[in-house]
């Protein structure tokens, strides 16, 4: 009579467990995440699969996906490309008591549907041979005459100077803010360029004695040619701070795995896999209790902008309409 009972029990034994798993659209390189995601599996034994691309196309993926995408978890860079994922209802809320210890309020989203992981600062740079720190002050003072056919800008059209562009707008309004982009187009000693490393190089040439460009780009430049005449200088530390943007995640609005996912976001966010995070790219810890890498602290400490890095998505259609004025290309 106890026959049928032990044939279910031994095939409910018998029955493999599947793993849990959460899959991944990073808009981060395979590079930079695969030996984290390693990570995460090892201590948690929580599988992570992913895909990568540029953020763009992730999105655009995730809307023709909709509820039958995947992807339980939106991993990219700058937070008007995090601000734009919610905005398309592609993300969802989050409650974490972990990602609110471990994450400063201004650098993630105040709905809770993005998360600020590595902090990116984007500071000024200077010719070493041409300039002194002394006669450097701010991303305000680059409008000044006195930099006319000094200065060189990475191109408007990438987020990151739009993102800039969009914080000087919630600090000092839209025509304030158009004065001061005229004033660096008025200032430039040839046309912006593609990229962070190609600007730096100009100046550390001397095709131009001052830029504005992440951090990051630099330590990378440096690590190679560490004899270049380039120095960072930590722009408006007498008043607003240094513009500080993120790379970040978002919990999938359609996530099969929400709660692997919220796993992996707040392993990210702790300690020991901050370390890692942010070192990969030389870029800074999101998580306050975490030092910088050796080379990055080498920098000196400075005063962030406080202002939530919403503002960079929130302003950064204003910001772009304001740029094509300003003749910034």
């Amino acid at each position: 009579m106890f026959r049928p009972l032990m044939i279910a029990a031994a095939l409910i034994a018998a029955t493999p467990v599947l793993a849990e798993e959460v899959t991944v659209y990073s808009a981060r390189i395979e590079q930079l995440i695969k030996p984290l995601f390693e990570a995460f599996t090892k201590d948690t034994g929580i599988k992570v699969k992913y895909i990568t691309d540029k953020e763009g196309p992730l999105m655009e993926r995730l809307k023709a996906e909709g509820s039958s995408t995947p992807a339980d978890l939106l991993l990219t860079v700058d937070a008007g490309n995090l601000w734009q994922a919610s905005q398309l209802g592609l993300l969802k809320p989050a409650k974490s008591s972990v990602l609110e210890a471990n994450i400063p309020a201004h650098l993630r989203d105040p709905k809770g549907e993005w998360f600020g992981l590595s902090v990116r600062a984007r500071t000024m740079f200077y010719n070493s041979e041409k300039l002194k720190p002394a006669q450097l002050s701010s991303y305000e003072d680059l409008a000044d005459p006195k930099w006319k056919g000094k200065l060189c800008l990475r191109s408007a059209k990438k987020v990151y100077n739009q993102s800039l562009v969009a914080t000087l707008i919630a600090r000092h309004g839209e025509a304030k803010t158009e004065q001061i982009v005229k004033g660096w187009v008025a200032n430039l000693a040839t046309d912006p360029f593609a990229d962070d490393t190609m600007m730096l190089k100009a100046i550390a040439a001397g095709q131009c004695e001052v830029g504005i460009a992440n951090t990051y780009y630099f330590g990378r430049l440096i690590e190679k040619e560490p004899k270049l005449p380039l120095a960072l200088f930590w722009a408006n530390q007498a008043s607003s701070g240094v513009h500080v943007n993120v790379s970040g995640a978002g919990i999938t609005r359609h996530a099969k795995n929400e709660k692997a996912a919220l796993k992996l976001l707040e392993w990210l966010s702790a300690e020991s896999a901050q370390k890692r995070y942010a070192d990969e790219n030389m870029e800074y810890p999101v998580n306050p209790k975490v030092s910088a890498d050796p080379i990055v602290a080498g920098w000196g400490g400075f005063k962030q902008d406080p202002v939530n890095v919403a503002k960079a998505g929130e302003l950064q259609a204003a910001a772009v309409k304001l740029m094509d004025r300003a003749a910034y290309r």
